[in-house]
């Protein structure tokens, strides 16, 4: 085998990061610590996406021809990576932020969508400091096959 064939293919576009956010109310801080990221990736050079929640079905109540169903599955195959943020609700994720999360298939023909994207998680607390969010969401990431980085923020 020639050394040139075991290169790795040189990547002409920005990183593309899909983000996550877990709260719909009108002043989400979850949303804003997303759009901030957003702007510091962005800062750094990354191609950003954020996806709005609102009007997303819960799984296996809608099918997956919903729109915004659609909508989050072409993002989750366009991205290379993503960010996931959201507040903690009785000592976890939201249920907006699972939703998300379960509506990106496991499978998609012979492919994992989520195998081998870079995963960040993030998450807002009122109050107590903890970490049952961004937890939960480690184990999702890591579950669903993605790179899950070791540093999280609350």
């Amino acid at each position: 085998m020639t050394e040139e064939k075991l290169r790795p293919k040189e990547v002409a576009h920005p990183p593309r990061i899909l983000m996550l956010y877990g709260s719909l109310r009108e002043r989400s801080y979850s949303r804003l610590t997303t759009e901030e990221a957003a702007r510091l990736l962005m800062g750094m050079g990354a191609e950003v996406k954020i996806f709005n929640p609102s009007g997303l079905p819960l799984p296996d109540d809608a099918p997956e021809t919903h729109p915004k169903v659609v909508e989050l599955r072409e993002l989750v195959l366009w991205s290379e990576g993503m960010v996931w943020c959201s507040p903690e609700r009785h000592g976890a994720m939201t249920g907006i932020m699972k939703t998300q999360i379960d509506w990106i298939p496991l499978t998609s023909g012979a492919v994992r969508p989520s195998q081998g994207k870079t995963l960040a998680v993030m998450q807002v607390s009122g109050g107590s400091q903890s970490f049952n969010a961004v937890n939960q969401m480690r184990i999702l990431g890591r579950w669903m096959r993605m790179i899950t980085i070791p540093n999280q923020s609350s």
